[in-house]
């Protein structure tokens, strides 16, 4: 295992290939699920909006400790920290563009809220520990080196409870919260 700055990419990061894993969601109704939220509100994806950024990835590493042996070698899997950045960065011009923001993994929303308090994350990250997302809507799983099944880095671009959009595959990841922003302004023109 190895330990990194997790708000740097590696240079080599291998670059995830569309498998068409996503290829079903634009125009999926987003079911009713309730999920625990960093915010302390738990939030219903199927009633938030109108419009609504569920940018959905693996795992935010924490500082101090090692990454999971392999990440940086699974496709789309490094990243999740300079994301989450560049959503924060580019809230108030999303929101403006009357976007609400939220980030999704599986990981416990005690993990989450180390991320979003450290990140300074004006926007919730909600907990699906139990993939229900990934039963229900068949959002794109991967296993790594640990056992443990997360989701594929993926946005979900949500219009009063239903997918307008999926960007999919998400790379590089520092950069993606910009290009969501340049399809919302793509769309309000």
């Amino acid at each position: 295992m190895t330990t990194a700055n997790y708000e740097q990419l590696p240079a080599d990061l291998p670059v995830p290939e569309d498998d068409g894993a996503a290829a079903h969601l634009t125009g999926a109704v987003m079911p009713s699920v309730t999920l625990p939220a960093t915010s302390g509100q738990p939030v219903d994806l199927s009633r938030v909006g109108p419009r609504a950024i569920v940018y959905v990835y693996p795992m935010t590493g924490k500082p101090g400790v090692p990454l999971v042996e392999g990440w940086d070698q699974i496709p789309g899997a490094r990243g999740c920290t300079p994301e989450s950045m560049g959503f924060r960065d580019h809230y108030e011009e999303l929101t403006g563009l009357g976007a609400q923001v939220f980030g999704l993994s599986v990981q416990d929303t005690a993990e989450q809220a180390e991320a979003a308090t450290r990140l300074n994350l004006p926007f919730p990250l909600l907990s699906d520990s139990g993939l229900v997302l990934a039963e229900r809507l068949g959002l794109p799983t991967f296993t790594a080196a640990d056992g443990v099944v997360r989701y594929k880095r993926l946005t979900l671009v949500l219009d009063q409870g239903r997918i307008e959009h999926v960007f999919y595959p998400v790379f590089p990841p520092n950069q993606h919260a910009a290009e969501v922003l340049g399809w919302l302004r793509e769309q309000a023109a």
